[in-house]
């Protein structure tokens, strides 16, 4: 199975978990992806997701100059986003445990 089409479904639920404990900007919310185990995650594909998310209400937005670079867009969850990342997050545990049922029902679990 390809790794990329199961992200696509769900890096929207992943980027709102990043922000959950921490405010981030685009390269900071992409390298905690990474270190959580989505190697594969694309730059554009997470920065589109900002940007979608940000335009659907779900995150806040500000900048935080930087003294060694260009000034950093901060995204934070607002109430919006942290009851979309409830409501996903009931979805999605909802779906793996189908899954994991329908695996382990056939002799098929890790």
């Amino acid at each position: 199975m390809d790794t990329t089409q199961l992200l696509k479904g769900v890096l929207d639920l992943a980027v709102l978990a990043v922000l959950r404990e921490e405010d981030g900007y685009g390269y900071d919310i992409l390298r905690r992806l990474r270190e959580a185990g989505l190697d594969e995650v694309g730059d554009a594909s997470v920065y589109g997701t900002l940007r979608r998310l940000f335009a659907a209400g779900l995150l806040t937005t500000y900048v935080v100059p930087s003294e060694s670079g260009p000034h950093r867009k901060y995204y934070a969850l607002n109430a919006a986003g942290r009851d979309q990342l409830t409501r996903s997050g009931k979805l999605w545990r909802s779906f793996a445990t189908t899954m994991d049922t329908l695996l382990d029902d056939r002799g098929m679990a890790a």
